[in-house]
């Protein structure tokens, strides 16, 4: 199971909106055949182990990251694949809780004289599949938010200068996260001030590993312009306001989502919307502001914080607004996940404490 989690990662940043699944196949305790889920549309990891291993599947073990599906998307159900090769043991990871799925893949199995087990490093394939296992099972998307500071917690000099605080390896990692993130969203307070494209730009060599993400911006009363730079094709790209905008973008999808108690779009609303479009997980990379918003209203899963060895002083802008915070026992608490240096910078990952993996 271990080398099929190890193939399945191998789609970290292509298979969107599909789940990243890996399968191997043994017969005699020798790998026969293994495969992975490579894109939305293309065949999944069982039919290329299929593949691979031939007549040597009959009889054989089975192990796959993911209960094989058992209904017709855009490609056959894995189920009966695994039915008329033969095979006799099938060991899967975790359940696909999808509404076509959810147990009628180890159903049609055991129907048809094959033994089924699941649970065997069921930690590590959800951890895999987070973002599709939160879209199914929360209805929204896996939230990532992404923030790079000065050692004293700045993020600009206060004429809002902000290039690079962090260096090129820092950078080029932000980049991966949005590869294989597949949406990013921003606010209309840094697109308005950074005018950013939100694109991934990494090494061609590469390109064939990842796709454009999603570019979604979180603009209440519409005030991004048409010539804004996330607006440019290449990507689906999603405006969600609270009122409508009066300058439509071609090709962008807009919608006018409920507003909280201050008119601002609703975070749950937002995230919900974005589960409906497929999007499993977001990277946040947006001004101290939403940020705040989005920690006070528990809605963040993974803070990924890239910290530069500088000091940019007080009158800098700082990282996240928490407005409110009077007694310390008020913090918002975090557990640190991960830590490593990238180059000069030092690569942070939490979660906000007693929330789990």
């Amino acid at each position: 199971m271990a080398r099929a989690l190890a193939l399945a990662a191998q789609g970290r940043a292509t298979t969107h909106p599909n789940p990243r699944v890996g399968c191997v196949i043994v017969r005699d305790e020798r790998v026969v055949g293994e495969g992975w889920h490579q894109r939305a549309g293309e065949p999944h990891a069982e039919v290329f182990a299929l593949r691979a291993a031939g007549e040597l599947a009959r009889g054989a073990d089975v192990y796959v990251t993911l209960e094989p599906c058992a209904h017709h998307g855009r490609t056959p159900p894995c189920a009966d694949a695994l039915i008329a090769a033969g095979v006799a043991r099938v060991f899967a990871a975790v359940g696909d809780p999808f509404d076509q799925v959810a147990g009628q893949g180890f159903a049609k199995l055991r129907a048809a004289g094959i033994e089924c087990a699941s649970g065997l490093m069921e930690a590590e394939a959800r951890a895999l599949c987070r973002g599709f296992l939160s879209r199914i099972e929360r209805r929204r998307p896996w939230v990532t938010l992404k923030l790079a500071m000065s050692l004293d917690g700045r993020t600009a000099m206060a004429n809002g200068e902000s290039r690079w605080i962090t260096g090129e390896q820092a950078r080029e990692d932000v980049h991966r996260l949005r590869a294989e993130a597949g949406a990013v969203l921003s606010s209309s307070e840094t697109v308005l001030a950074d005018d950013p494209e939100l694109t991934v730009r990494l090494p061609i060599a590469d390109e064939q590993n990842w796709r454009q993400p999603d570019r979604i911006v979180l603009d209440s009363h519409g005030r991004v312009p048409k010539t804004a730079k996330v607006w440019r094709e290449g990507a689906r790209r999603f405006w969600l306001t609270a009122d409508a905008p009066a300058h439509p973008v071609a090709n962008v999808e807009m919608v006018a989502l409920s507003a909280d108690a201050n008119g601002q779009v609703s975070l749950p609303a937002a995230l919900a919307f974005l589960a409906t479009r497929d999007v499993n997980e977001v990277l946040v990379e947006c001004g101290p502001r939403l940020a705040g918003s989005l920690l006070r209203a528990n809605l963040v899963d993974e803070l990924i914080v890239y910290a530069a060895p500088k000091l940019l002083g007080d009158a800098a802008r700082g990282l996240v607004r928490l407005p409110g915070l009077t007694r310390l026992a008020d913090h918002v608490a975090l557990e640190f996940t991960a830590a490593e240096l990238l180059g000069p910078d030092l690569k942070i990952t939490a979660r906000l404490a007693g929330k789990g993996s």
